[in-house]
C-alpha cells in the first residue's frame, strides 16, 4: 500500500518540479523589458550614459547579460538584476517589492475620514504629525566641552545650540532631521486645527490650510533659532543634515532663511513620457486657481498667463522630446539635457519662476503659485553670516536639494562626507516598472534637477571640507575635528583680502 501510494505521487512531484524550473530566456526577456522601460521613463538615464555620470553603462550591460547567461537558478538571475540596479548608484532607482499574492474577493468600501468628528489631537494623528525620532545631531556635538544645548528637537522642533571649537570659536548648530511638514511639532498642527475648528465644522477642504499653517510654523521656528544665533553673535551657523533622508519642497524653500542673497532655484526637467502630464496639469490647476484672485494686478495676471502658456507648451511638447535611447547600452555621449535625453523642461524646483522678489504682486497665493518659495517671504534672511552644511552618506533627496542649493546659490561650505546621490526622484506618482515573467518591480525616477554647472544633482554633493572617518577615531573625536576644521576655514576666510 505504501509503495502504491508513493508511485501515485510521482507524476504530481514531477509536475511541481517542472513548473518551478529555471527558465533562462524568461530572465533575459525580463532584462530586455527593464532596459526598454528605462529608455522610456528613467529621467537619469542619459546622465548615467555620459562620462560625467560616472557609470559605464555598456560595461554594466555586458556584465549583467553575462551573469544571466551563466546563472544556474532564479536566485542567481535575480542577483544579476539587483547588481544592475545598484550599478547606477541612484538611491531612488530601487526595488518596489514583490506583487502581493493575496487577493480580496470582495473589497470593502472604505469610508472617507469624517474630519468634522475629530478633535485636534485625533485629526493631527490622522494627518501623520508626530515627534521626529531622528533628532540627535548626526555627530555627537552634545557631548563636547563648551556645548550649550538650547532645544532638544522634541519639545521644540530642531535640536540646536551653541558649540565651541577647539580654538574657542563659537558656532550655532541646528539639526534638520527631515524636510516635511509632518515633522513640525504636533502642537503646531493642533493649534492650526483648533483655530479653524472654532470657526465651524471641519472638512476635507480644511486639511490643506492646516498643513500649510503647520509648515509655516516649522519655518518660523527655524528662523527664530537663526535670529537667536545672530543675537548670540556666533561666528557661523552649522546646519546638520547628516542622515536627513529628504522629504518635500521645503528643502528648496529653507535655503532662503540662511542668506540675504537672491536665491535662484535649480532648473528641473521631467522625463518626456505620458507620466509627466499629471505634473504639468497640477501646475496648470494651481496657476488657473490663482487667476481667480480678486486683487490680481495687471502685472500678476500677465505673469500668470505667461506661466500657464509655458506649462501648456511643455505638456504639448512631451512627444516631440522622445528619442531612441538604446544607444546608452553601446556607447557614452557627453551630457546634453537638450539633446537625445528624453527630458523636457519643467520650470524650476520652485515652480515656473526660479526667483521672485519678496512680497511679489502683494498677494502670496499668486506669488506662490508661480514661485513656491514665496511661502517663506516673511522669514527670508533670518541669518546672513557664514554657513556650513554637514552632510554624510545618509543625506538624500530633498536634503541634497537643500545642500546643493546652499553650496551653489548661498555660498555655504559643505563639510563632512559626500551625500547619498538620490537627486530629484519623483514629481508624479507613477506605477513601478513590473517585469513580465519574474514580476519584479522597480521604482524609476521621473525628474532631474540641474546644478549651477549644469550637472545632474543625482551625482550627489561633495564636501568642500572633507571629514572622513579616520582609523581608530570615534564619532566624538570626529565631531571635535570637524569643529576645528570649520574654525580654521573661518580664520582663513577672514585673512583673505
Amino acid at each position: 500500500m505504501r509503495l502504491a501510494a508513493t508511485l501515485a505521487l510521482i507524476p504530481a512531484l514531477l509536475l511541481s518540479s517542472t513548473a518551478g524550473a529555471f527558465e533562462r530566456q524568461d530572465w533575459l526577456d525580463d532584462y530586455a523589458a527593464l532596459k526598454t522601460a528605462l529608455e522610456q521613463r528613467y529621467a537619469n538615464l542619459a546622465w548615467f550614459a555620459s562620462p560625467q555620470g560616472g557609470v559605464n553603462l555598456p560595461a554594466l550591460d555586458k556584465r549583467t547579460r553575462r551573469l544571466l547567461e551563466i546563472a544556474e537558478d532564479d536566485a542567481m538571475a535575480k542577483a544579476a538584476l539587483s547588481g544592475f540596479i545598484s550599478g547606477f548608484r541612484d538611491g531612488h532607482f530601487s526595488s518596489a517589492g514583490p506583487v502581493l499574492q493575496t487577493k480580496i474577493a470582495q473589497p470593502l468600501t472604505m469610508p472617507k475620514v469624517d474630519y468634522s468628528k475629530l478633535n485636534a489631537m485625533q485629526a493631527c494623528a490622522v494627518l501623520g504629525y508626530a515627534p521626529q525620532r531622528n533628532v540627535a545631531f548626526s555627530l555627537p556635538f552634545e557631548s563636547l566641552p563648551g556645548t550649550m544645548l538650547e532645544a532638544d528637537g522634541l519639545t521644540r522642533t530642531f535640536r540646536s545650540g551653541v558649540v565651541t571649537a577647539p580654538d574657542g570659536t563659537r558656532l550655532g548648530v541646528v539639526r534638520i532631521a527631515r524636510f516635511r511638514e509632518q515633522d513640525a511639532s504636533p502642537a503646531a498642527c493642533m493649534q492650526a486645527w483648533s483655530e479653524r475648528q472654532a470657526k465651524g465644522a471641519m472638512s476635507d477642504a480644511d486639511v490643506k490650510p492646516v498643513k500649510e499653517a503647520a509648515s509655516a510654523a516649522w519655518m518660523r521656528t527655524l528662523a527664530a533659532q537663526l535670529q537667536r544665533f545672530r543675537e548670540q553673535k556666533v561666528a557661523a551657523v552649522l546646519v546638520d543634515v547628516g542622515g536627513n533622508s529628504g522629504g518635500n519642497d521645503s528643502g528648496d524653500w529653507a535655503t532662503r532663511l540662511f542668506t540675504a542673497r537672491d536665491v535662484h532655484s535649480a532648473p528641473m526637467l521631467m522625463v518626456a513620457a505620458p507620466l509627466a502630464a499629471p505634473y504639468f496639469d497640477e501646475q496648470l490647476g494651481q496657476l488657473r486657481a490663482a487667476q481667480k484672485e480678486k486683487d490680481a494686478t495687471p502685472e500678476a495676471q500677465a505673469m500668470l498667463e505667461q506661466s500657464i502658456a509655458a506649462f501648456e507648451a511643455r505638456k504639448a511638447g512631451i512627444a516631440a522630446r522622445g528619442c531612441d535611447l538604446s544607444w546608452v547600452w553601446s556607447e557614452q555621449r557627453p551630457w546634453q539635457p537638450q539633446g537625445c535625453s528624453r527630458l523636457i523642461e519643467a520650470g524650476y524646483a520652485s515652480g515656473q519662476a526660479s526667483y521672485l522678489p519678496p512680497k511679489a504682486f502683494g498677494n502670496k497665493k499668486i506669488a506662490s503659485s508661480i514661485y513656491w518659495a514665496a511661502e517663506v517671504d516673511d522669514v527670508r534672511g533670518a541669518w546672513t553670516g557664514p554657513v556650513y552644511v554637514l552632510t554624510d552618506g545618509g543625506t538624500a533627496s530633498s536634503a541634497e536639494m537643500f545642500a546643493t542649493l546652499m553650496q551653489d546659490a548661498v555660498g555655504a561650505r559643505i563639510v563632512g562626507r559626500a551625500s547619498s546621490g538620490d537627486g530629484c526622484g519623483f514629481m508624479t506618482d507613477a506605477p513601478p516598472v513590473e517585469l513580465p515573467h519574474s514580476h519584479l518591480r522597480y521604482r524609476v525616477p521621473n525628474c532631474t534637477r540641474l546644478r549651477a554647472d549644469g550637472s545632474n544633482e543625482v551625482a550627489g554633493v561633495k564636501p568642500d571640507l572633507p571629514i572622513p572617518p579616520a582609523d581608530g577615531e570615534g564619532d566624538r573625536a570626529r565631531a571635535w575635528r570637524l569643529l576645528d576644521t570649520v574654525a580654521a576655514d573661518l580664520r582663513a576666510r577672514a585673512a583673505r583680502p
